[in-house]
């Protein structure tokens, strides 16, 4: 309550002294849509070199908007302890124009969190998990070598307010999907007994939800892999081999935040068949009120043949796979169907693509070591980062998700909205 009402005076001291021109005390920033779209939790990213006032004393950004707050956090995208952006999200009408004020206060304010990410480690069979922000795993260090499960949820899982997902990094790298029944973050203990051994606990249905997606030799909703016109090569290997095809993978939450948390990854010489040594840098990105999250993936040591896949998990689908090609920037595919678990409920499951990159889409093999996918094409080249999204929607969080237009015209609006940009002008 005291921090409610420490925010509301500040809102009044800036209104006024907004009102009497004392705008020494603040930033006015000018956020604009120019598109004849309406945006709802519109990802806002201000860069560190347009903001002019840096407070070196008040540390902690606090955004005004008429008379109401807008969360926002500071985010360190490079890994040098020092923040880069200035990030949040807000909603727009088609054209809308907003000015918002930046004032720097001494106390970080408290905002309903909507982006959380999860990752804990066991030392041992016989030790508990203990939370953790970073790892590194070597080849050697997969379950079946170690003889245990060493990662809560099998590795990080990450979540906003409306889906959530797991990543194996036991060796699989594989992304699976949690269904969610409520706005608020799922527990820490998802995946844990309480004396913080492993368990597979979240199979079954609780009050925030459950996993829902079966994925197998897949890599699961939005995972990857490089493809020749010969060769098939699964970043990492599967839940059979005691030896990793990735000499050092390693782990970092890079921010964590109540409008967008960041998971980073990098694979050093991995090797999926002889003549190939690869290295691959991922980042992984979530923030609220989309029903997915953002990928965007590196690879160095490329030999010029290689596509970039894209995997959509394809083992409880039924139905063909659909296409989308009606935005400028972007291209979607996407399942429609029973495909959770024991086809208990309806699942829509998409990949929205950087239409550039884009060459079409093949299905994998129906067994190997990386089967029972649908996997969209896209071009590659060395050193050059390529970011797409995957989406999910379960009818337990909407029941309008039942249906497959209302799925399709989900992924229309929320293309438009993607490509949609926001102006940004300092002000002062």
């Amino acid at each position: 309550m005291k921090k409610k009402l420490s925010v509301l005076l500040l809102i009044i001291v800036l209104i006024t002294a907004c009102k009497n021109g004392e705008k020494e005390a603040f930033t006015e920033i000018e956020l604009t849509n120019n598109s004849n779209f309406e945006l709802i939790d519109k990802p806002i990213s201000i860069n560190r070199s347009l903001i002019k006032k840096i407070d070196s004393v008040n540390t902690y950004p606090l955004i005004i908007y008429k008379a109401d707050t807008i969360p926002s956090q500071l985010n360190d995208l490079d890994g040098d302890e020092k923040w880069d952006e200035l990030f949040l999200v807000a909603n727009f009408a088609a054209n809308e124009q907003k000015n918002i004020l930046l004032k720097w206060v001494k106390e970080k304010p408290s905002y309903i969190v909507r982006t959380s990410v999860r990752f804990g480690k066991r030392s041992s069979a016989t030790s508990p998990v203990q939370p953790k922000t970073s790892e590194i795993m070597l080849a050697n260090e997969l379950p079946k070598s170690l003889g245990y499960q060493q990662y809560q949820t099998d590795g990080p899982s990450w979540e906003n307010d409306k889906v959530g997902f797991r990543h194996y990094l036991d060796g699989r790298n594989s992304k699976d999907l949690f269904g969610k029944k409520i706005s608020k973050m799922s527990p820490e203990t998802v995946g844990i007994d309480s004396l913080g051994a492993v368990v597979d606990n979240y199979h079954v249905m609780e009050d925030w939800g459950r996993d829902i997606l079966s994925v197998g030799n897949s890599v699961g909703i939005g995972g990857y892999a490089l493809a020749t016109e010969s060769d098939l090569m699964r970043l990492g290997v599967t839940v059979n081999d005691s030896i990793n095809n990735i000499e050092k993978t390693t782990f970092k939450i890079s921010n964590e935040g109540p409008v967008k948390s960041t998971l980073n990854y990098s694979y050093e010489n991995w090797r999926p068949i002889d003549n190939r040594n690869y290295s691959v840098k991922e980042m992984t990105t979530i923030y609220p009120g989309i029903y997915g999250y953002k990928n965007t993936v590196s690879i160095s040591n490329l030999q010029g043949d290689e596509n970039l896949v894209i995997g959509l998990v394809n083992i409880n689908n039924d139905n063909p796979l659909t296409v989308i090609d009606e935005n400028e920037k972007y291209i979607v595919l996407y399942t429609h169907d029973k495909q959770t678990y024991d086809k208990e409920w309806w699942l829509g499951m998409a990949l929205i693509l950087p239409k550039n990159k884009y060459l079409g889409y093949t299905e994998a093999p129906k067994t190997g070591n990386l089967s029972n996918t649908f996997l969209a094409k896209l071009k590659v080249e060395n050193d050059q980062p390529i970011s797409y999204y995957a989406i999910a929607t379960w009818e337990i969080s909407d029941k309008k998700f039942i249906s497959k237009d209302y799925f399709s015209n989900y992924l229309k609006k929320l293309t438009n909205q993607l490509s949609t940009k926001i102006n940004i002008k300092i002000l002062n």
